[in-house]
């Protein structure tokens, strides 16, 4: 069943005139793990946000609908806290315990501070 980070990744070959092996190259995995990660089998690798961003010069537009599709796609996300000091890990932490009470305005405040950060 095609995810809506596989309609957006496959969306994006296309328009850029390439097959499954050309993307697959670019990202430096095998075509069957591309075409598994579009077809929800496997999950995307978090690096290829960036990667795909960069590799394919997305616009703002583009970049808001990649994480939207991200975001569709994604049941959990794992953090690595090594190497942060014990603030960022207590934020870390406090987030992830308060997310599930937060209502859809506490949410689109963080929203906004956090996209502040990428403009």
């Amino acid at each position: 069943m095609l995810t809506s980070i596989g309609r957006f990744l496959r969306k994006l070959r296309i328009d850029h005139g390439e097959i499954l092996f050309d993307m697959a190259e670019k990202l430096g995995v095998t075509a069957s793990f591309l075409s598994a990660v579009e077809n929800g089998k496997k999950k995307m690798p978090a690096a290829w946000n960036k990667k795909i961003c960069d590799l394919y010069a997305l616009n703002m537009t583009q970049k808001e609908e990649f994480t939207t599709a991200i975001a569709e796609t994604e049941e959990a996300i794992e953090l690595n806290l090594c190497g942060n000091n014990v603030l960022h890990r207590e934020v870390a932490v406090s987030f992830a315990r308060s997310f599930p009470d937060m209502d859809d305005v506490q949410i689109e405040a963080i929203r906004k501070i956090l996209l502040k950060g990428e403009k």
